[in-house]
């Protein structure tokens, strides 16, 4: 099953932008290809909207069966900490990377504009009430309304905990919660079956409306961009090999259908089920990936981190603005917590580089030239997201002892 889903998935990378192709030499550009591309993106949308659908509860119940079914505070303060102590390490060294890249290839010097008028706001000061009024829910409900990841895992673990402390009261609540957990799993396998269709739509349309010029036009960028990002998988490959050792190539083997989907996809939240789902084949306990992962979506998505502190300067080179050492370790700092909590869904990253801009006098206009190529980086930044998901879950899961020696053959 999980193999024809991979075949299927590679099959719509590849004829999704041929297709396109051929309809954009016959179409042009005009309203008739306009209306083609509106089509095509309304296939994908709507796999989207299923995709968010079944986010929400199944965060909620596999995250409160997790943190319920461990020994008590000390082991969910325990795996809490090791977890997020690799999440800011991760973080900053992608961020790190990103930077490196940028201010070696200075992609923005092939782009010269000139700030509107008004446009460059004075920096202002971060406030982390703002970050505080954001990850704390007023209300669960809104928060499963919204899909605010970070709003329910908040929820969950304090759900979890308190279901953990009162024990066998509520055994029967938390034995009914897993079931659930399973029937959404059950439904996310109903909505995967439609990801290749979904896939052919989102690279047939992007391809229809802007060709392939764009990728010709920005080359260099996207480049640079996806050379930091195989220098941050070379990272994590070798963190993996120190850890696990040669399981290091099975674990890629066993991820690579939900990292192909936020691929194509540019949605996380796409590939979050089926990452949960091969973790756990792998041998990762279901209660560290249970909480880890849904953890991560919040607080590790490197990928994203990078594309922030990358697209960020690439707009200051654009406008040539130069970044001292202090501005730019400061801009790491201040993306290591606005990125923290972005949606796993396309074009999240740029409300997060939008945000940043004011802190540094960066006109706003900037936005438009990452925008113009958002949707190719925005491919590779997430899957980077889930890979660095699940090496946080399995490098948790291994430093807890549980992680499953060996495991069964990849169906």
């Amino acid at each position: 099953m999980k193999s024809r889903l991979t075949w299927f998935v590679v099959i719509a990378m590849i004829t999704g932008p041929l297709f396109g192709l051929l309809l954009h030499q016959i179409l042009g550009t005009g309203p008739a290809a306009d209306n083609a591309a509106a089509a095509f993106s309304l296939v994908t949308s709507s796999f989207l909207r299923l995709i968010k659908m079944i986010i929400a509860p199944l965060v909620f119940s596999t995250l409160v069966v997790g943190v319920a079914r461990m020994e008590g505070a000390a082991s969910i303060a325990r795996i809490g900490a090791k977890a997020l102590g690799w999440f800011v390490m991760a973080t900053l060294v992608s961020m790190t990377i990103g930077l490196a890249a940028v201010q070696l290839f200075k992609p923005g010097l092939g782009l010269s504009a000139a700030a509107a008028a008004g446009s460059t706001a004075a920096p202002t000061a971060f406030h982390f009430k703002d970050f505080l009024d954001h990850i704390i829910p007023s209300s669960i409900v809104q928060a499963m309304a919204n899909n605010e990841i970070l709003q329910i895992v908040v929820f969950s673990v304090f759900f979890g905990a308190a279901a953990s402390a009162l024990g066998p009261k509520v055994k029967t609540l938390i034995d009914t919660i897993d079931q659930i957990a399973a029937v959404i799993l059950r439904v996310t396998r109903y909505v995967m079956a439609l990801a290749p269709l979904a896939i052919f739509a989102a690279l047939a349309a992007t391809v229809l409306s802007q060709g392939l010029n764009v990728l010709l036009v920005y080359a260099k960028y996207i480049g640079s961009f996806y050379l930091a990002l195989v220098l941050l998988w070379v990272f994590f490959a070798l963190i993996l090999y120190a850890g696990i050792g040669r399981r290091t190539a099975r674990l890629l083997t066993e991820i690579r259908s939900p990292l192909l989907l936020a691929f194509s996809t540019s949605s996380s939240e796409a590939a979050y089920p089926l990452t949960l789902e091969r973790l756990e084949f792998f041998g990762v306990s279901t209660r560290i990936a249970s909480f880890v992962l849904p953890l991560g979506y919040s607080f590790n998505l490197c990928g994203s981190a990078m594309y922030c502190s990358f697209g960020v300067l690439f707009i200051a080179q654009v406008f040539r603005i130069d970044l001292s050492v202090q501005q730019q370790i400061t801009m790491l700092l201040i993306l290591m917590v606005t990125s923290k909590g972005i949606a796993g869904v396309p074009r999240a990253g740029l409300m997060v580089i939008a945000a940043s801009l004011s802190y540094f006098g960066l006109p706003e206009q900037g936005l438009v030239f990452v925008l113009a190529v958002d949707h190719v980086l925005d491919m590779g930044r997430t899957a980077t997201n889930v890979l660095g998901n699940a090496v946080a879950s399995v490098m948790v899961a291994k430093w807890e002892g549980e992680l499953a020696e060996s495991g069964a053959p990849t169906p």
